[in-house]
C-alpha cells in the first residue's frame, strides 16, 4: 500500500465505506476560473455542485478547511466567527503539506484521507461547509491532485468526513461583501 497513489489510497478508503465515485481526467487546473474553462472547452458532463477548498489558519494557529460555492465570494472577515476562529488568512502551503497531504491548487475536502483522526481525538482543523453547496445532490472535488475532478453523493461527502474523524459544521455563508477575498 505504501507504493499506492494517493488517489488510488482515497479511492480505496471511499469503497470501503460503499461510497461510490465518478472521476473524469483533464489538464491541471490551478483556478475556479480555469476549471471553469476545462469544463466548457472539453464540453464536461458534470453536472452538480463545483466548490472551491480554502485552507485557513487564524493568529492562534488553529486551522479550517472550508468548503464554498465556487461562484461565492469570500468574506474571510464575516467567516471567521462563523467558524468558530478569528480574523483568518490563508495557511501556508508547508503547513498544508504537512497537514492534509496537498499542494495549493488542489485543496480538497478528500485531503482529510491524510489527516484522519481516532475517536476521542481533537480534531486539529475546523470543517465547514456550504451549506448552499450541501442542497445538490452530486459534488465534485479533486482527488488529491488538480488534473482530475471526483464526483460524490452530498451525503457521502458528510459520511467520508465523519469516517476521518471529523464532525462538520454546516455554515451560512451568506454574509456582507465588503472586502471580499478569492
Amino acid at each position: 500500500m505504501e507504493s499506492m497513489k494517493p488517489e488510488d489510497k482515497l479511492f480505496l478508503f471511499l469503497d470501503a465505506l460503499g461510497i461510490e465515485i465518478k472521476t473524469l481526467r483533464h489538464e491541471p487546473v490551478f483556478t475556479v476560473a480555469e476549471a471553469q474553462a476545462i469544463r466548457t472547452a472539453n464540453g464536461l458532463t458534470m453536472t452538480g455542485g463545483h466548490a472551491k477548498t480554502l485552507f485557513l489558519r487564524d493568529k492562534k494557529k488553529r486551522r479550517a478547511l472550508v468548503v464554498v460555492n465556487e461562484n461565492r465570494q469570500t468574506n474571510l472577515k464575516s467567516l471567521a466567527p462563523k467558524i468558530g476562529l478569528s480574523r483568518v488568512s490563508f495557511g501556508s502551503p508547508n503547513s498544508l503539506l504537512s497537514l492534509l497531504g496537498v499542494t495549493p491548487g488542489s485543496v480538497t475536502p478528500f485531503a482529510l484521507v491524510n489527516a484522519q483522526i481516532s475517536e476521542g481525538s481533537a480534531p486539529p482543523m475546523v470543517v465547514a461547509l456550504d451549506r448552499s453547496l450541501m442542497v445538490q445532490t452530486t459534488l465534485w472535488f479533486h482527488p488529491l491532485h488538480n488534473a482530475a475532478t471526483t464526483a460524490i453523493a452530498a451525503n457521502d461527502l458528510i459520511l467520508f468526513i465523519r469516517a476521518c474523524g471529523y464532525e462538520p459544521l454546516l455554515v451560512d455563508m451568506d454574509m456582507p461583501e465588503a472586502n471580499p477575498q478569492d
